[in-house]
């Protein structure tokens, strides 16, 4: 996937081209993507996202803003897993929040970027003021060579997919209506980084991850899955938060103990997906209760893990009977 970070004065080649923040890349956004790719086989051009960084609300407002779902490493992964072959990274700063709307269709979309076919949400605004709308672009047309479609809502058990309604499924803890509309666990990845070894003094020694999120969407103990050591998957539990009992600033960390895991995988890359949430966190009154909370977190994710593998083993059988 090729990955731009400044926009061209003139475009290379045409595109067909989807504009958007993609912040979790969610089963709205995966079908837009998916209509994407197949109108690029069709017109036989690449496929290309023209998104923004930072989030505009992010510039504009960033004590407002929402937090986010993803961090832009993990939107790029997910946007090339999803068969897009380029993406145009759009600084967002005051020079652009001033384009027009006119000037960003006449040269952002038609010179810059080359736009033959364009696929936006039915909400799409553009410009500054947001004074550019779809009827807009729809006039632009003829005048700029480009055909422009419209993708309506996804709705997902009656309820409109969008990021909002991922992070507030995240923020109450539901990850089962989170996974429902990412079409996925959710998943925060990062590097293993030295940390303070608490865990390992706690009996439960932990990889630290390193998160590019400074407000993460969700916080407590989790059984999770972990993905990038030795191409398999191991089980864990994850504590995502201030550690209220020890630390002494606010600042969030992502701490994952591997479930019957001893060795050291500092430097290694995770993808840690949050299947469950056991609990919020909690500020105890000395390390021991902390010590046995720990080691019941650790036991309340062995059983987890346990009683899905029974599932699994149940609706095995309960399909080799029907067949």
């Amino acid at each position: 996937m090729l990955i731009r970070r400044s926009i061209p004065a003139v475009a290379d080649t045409p595109v067909v081209l989807t504009i958007g923040n993609f912040d979790g890349v969610h089963l709205g956004h995966q079908a837009m993507l998916a209509r994407l790719t197949e109108a690029a086989r069709e017109l036989g051009v690449p496929s290309c996202v023209l998104t923004f960084e930072p989030h505009p609300r992010e510039f504009f407002a960033p004590d407002q803003a929402p937090t986010r779902l993803t961090s832009l490493r993990e939107k790029l992964e997910l946007l090339e897993r999803a068969g897009v072959e380029r993406v145009q990274i759009c600084r967002f700063n005051f020079d652009f929040a001033k384009t027009t709307a006119e000037d960003f269709i006449d040269r952002i979309l038609r010179r810059s970027l080359g736009a033959r076919w364009i696929l936006v949400g039915d909400d799409f605004r553009f410009g500054a003021r947001r004074a550019g709308d779809i009827v807009m672009l729809r006039q632009s047309q003829q005048r700029c060579g480009f055909d422009v479609h419209v993708m309506i809502s996804v709705v997902a058990d009656g309820q409109r997919v969008s990021s909002t309604a991922v992070r507030d499924a995240l923020a109450a803890g539901d990850m089962t209506q989170a996974r429902r509309l990412l079409g996925r666990p959710y998943s925060i990845s990062g590097r293993v980084v030295g940390g303070d070894r608490i865990g390992r003094k706690l009996g439960c020694p932990t990889a630290n991850v390193q998160m590019k999120h400074n407000r993460p969407p969700l916080s407590g103990i989790f059984a999770v899955e972990v993905h990038g050591v030795d191409g398999r998957v191991l089980p864990g539990v994850a504590s995502l938060g201030v550690r209220p009992t020890l630390a002494r600033d606010a600042r969030p960390c992502l701490e994952v103990h591997l479930l019957d895991f001893e060795r050291d995988i500092y430097g290694a890359h995770l993808k840690v997906d949050f299947l469950h949430k056991f609990r919020d966190e909690e500020k105890y009154a000395d390390v021991e209760t902390l010590k046995r909370q720990i080691a019941a977190d650790v036991e309340n994710a062995r059983n987890y893990f346990l009683a899905a593998k029974a599932q699994r083993k149940n609706l095995n059988a309960t399909a080799d009977k029907r067949r």
